[in-house]
């Protein structure tokens, strides 16, 4: 067996990697970024370093995000990546190899399933385990799951937004959909290129959104924000002040999407556990969830109450680290092929 704090719980997110050590709790939140050198294939940087490299790298380096859609988009890179951040986590403990637990979408295919344990697996892992993001977005809000009681859970990821209704331990009806903040930044770099005749970066798009973007009209109107880019007329660089009522129409479709998947999930609900949300409500977890307005959005499209967790952002590590401690009462729903972990009744 392994000494105290050597199991590990992993936000893989598409926007960033937050570690969970037993014991100590949340000990690295890095963005999902590696650096690599373009002819050898060694690392140059992983992580916050890294992505200062985005955009502005010379001919012979290259930053990527070897995550895309909340699924690994590059192998080798994400191995890579995922060594580095468990040697930072736990150091080098010789022959002590750390099990490990990773969050994955809940909608994803059992071949992306098995590239995320393999890539844990190769990258130091003495044991992989998965866990569904909504699954693990609950635990990590402290929500009661285990009752035979219905909680909703939102998660708004960088490159997900998974949405589940739980009950007795398990995802009763689960939506998985590939649109979330990095969908939202595509939307903005589209707007201000249609609307501005300018080219900005996603980073810009990003700092944007955090800023002063909106989902609601009643909530951070009248907010405004200079940005700078490459003007597609004259191919010089150029400044712009955006508005935060341009983010928000911006935002209206990729918006919409998450609005009319949270919707089809409540349609597939059963009606007993329906009831059982009416009081408890929608709780909402992920870097997503922190747009402003977006609770207020969801709870008139609805017409149930809506709360953001404590700590959204981490909500997700949070619950692969308390997973691993329910190691003794989980069951693998498919013993033969791996590892996804459901609550016993």
């Amino acid at each position: 067996m392994f000494g105290f704090g050597q199991d590990i719980g992993i936000d893989l997110g598409t926007a960033s990697v937050l570690v969970y050590l037993q014991g100590k709790g949340i000990v690295l939140r890095e963005p999902s970024v590696v650096a690599l050198d373009r002819d050898s294939g060694q690392i140059f940087a992983v992580g916050e370093e890294a992505r200062r490299m985005l955009g502005r790298t010379p001919g012979n380096i290259i930053a990527l995000r070897p995550l895309r859609d909340g699924v690994i988009a590059d192998y080798d890179s994400t191995e890579k990546m995922l060594r580095y951040f468990i040697d930072k986590a736990c150091g080098r403990q010789g022959f002590l190899r750390p099990r490990v637990m990773v969050c994955i979408p809940s909608g994803v295919t059992g071949v992306e399933e098995r590239a995320v344990r393999q890539a844990a697996l190769q990258a130091g892992a003495k044991q992989a385990f998965v866990i569904e993001e909504p699954l693990a977005a609950a635990l990590g809000a402290g929500l009661d799951i285990a009752e035979p009681s219905g909680s909703m859970v939102v998660d708004i990821g960088g490159g997900t937004t998974d949405i589940a209704v739980l009950s007795l331990g398990g995802i009763v009806c689960s939506n998985s959909l590939r649109v979330a903040g990095d969908k939202m930044d595509e939307a903005i770099v589209r707007y201000i290129r249609r609307e501005h005749n300018l080219m900005i970066g996603e980073r810009s798009a990003e700092e944007l959104k955090m800023k002063i973007g909106t989902v609601h009209r009643s909530v951070g109107e009248g907010e405004s924000m200079d940005i700078r880019g490459r003007d597609l007329v004259t191919g010089l660089p150029k400044t712009v002040n955006i508005t935060s009522l341009e983010i928000f129409t911006a935002l209206q479709e990729p918006v919409q999407q998450i609005v009319g998947a949270v919707k089809e999930v409540l349609e597939q609900t059963p009606p007993e556990l329906a009831a059982d949300l009416v009081n408890k409500g929608i709780v909402m977890t992920g870097g997503g969830s922190l747009i402003r307005g977006i609770d207020v959005l969801l709870s008139e499209e609805t017409g149930l109450p809506v709360y953001i967790a404590d700590d959204p952002i981490s909500c997700v590590a949070l619950g692969t680290g308390k997973a691993l401690t329910m190691l003794g009462v989980l069951k693998q729903s498919n013993p033969s092929e791996g590892r996804r972990p459901v609550l016993k009744r």
